[in-house]
């Protein structure tokens, strides 16, 4: 068996920064990993592309994704589907079930509306 040589990797470099600029680094460099910022800023055009990390989800994300979440585990669109079908076809007959399912409706839709207001700080 032939030995492999490997390529070794050089010795990592290390800065010291204050805590300022380290924020401030972190910062400019937004959802980029730190090191490839740092990197990309020096190397300028010559530095290899990098992926960007994901970013950490804030408030807003958090709400949207309620939002996702009530609408997923409700059978509103289905049901708002099949009254429009109804209504369209001319034979709409509320019965208690309809009524129920509009009752649902109508409190999803307000909270996504609170949910969404919220989200995109709109005050009312």
């Amino acid at each position: 068996m032939a030995s492999q040589v490997r390529n070794k990797r050089p010795a990592p470099l290390s800065i010291r920064l204050t805590e300022a600029e380290r924020k401030l680094l972190k910062e400019q460099s937004g959802y980029m990993p730190l090191s490839s910022y740092i990197k990309s800023v020096v190397l300028e055009g010559s530095a290899p592309s990098y992926r960007k990390r994901r970013r950490t989800p804030d408030q807003n994300d958090k709400l949207l994704g309620q939002i996702l979440t009530r609408l997923g585990a409700s059978r509103v669109p289905n049901n708002l589907n099949q009254i429009a079908k109804h209504l369209n076809q001319g034979t709409l007959v509320i019965d208690e079930a309809l009524e129920q399912d509009l009752r649902e409706a109508v409190e999803v839709v307000a909270f996504v509306r609170a949910t969404l207001t919220q989200a995109l700080g709109v005050d009312r």
